[in-house]
């Protein structure tokens, strides 16, 4: 199996399991550990994360039985990316209240941007 489908496949176990495992956190930790509204941003970064995850492993998947296909590895790539720095961005302001600037919004566009090449890499192929 080549190394970016292991690469994607094992982020998106791995990124399921961190956001399991972030859920049960956000579930249980009292409010003094959140920032003011932050359980409901962590909330969201945690469904964000989990929704990549799956976009993560259908890719990889896909890549499976198409043939790796340098515009669906390269949507892959962007969206484990993209998932990092959104989801690290929110979950930091969620905790600290402090907003790192552009980060999420980057990270957000980075996912968007996943999905146009997932989207061009499936009509190309």
């Amino acid at each position: 199996m080549p190394t970016v489908i292991r690469f994607l496949l094992s982020l998106a176990a791995l990124a399921a399991l961190l956001g399991v495992i972030a859920g049960a956190f956000v579930a249980h930790l009292p409010d003094q550990f959140f920032a003011q509204g932050g359980r409901d941003m962590a909330r969201q970064a945690i469904q964000m994360q989990m929704w990549h995850a799956l976009g993560l492993l259908g890719i990889g998947v896909l890549m499976m039985q198409a043939g790796c296909q340098r515009l669906v590895s390269l949507a892959g790539c962007a969206m484990a990316l993209g998932m990092c720095i959104f989801c690290g961005a929110v979950y930091f302001t969620a905790f600290t209240g402090i907003h790192l600037g552009a980060v999420a919004p980057t990270g957000g566009s980075i996912l968007m941007l996943s999905w146009l090449l997932l989207a061009v890499g499936v009509i190309r192929s």
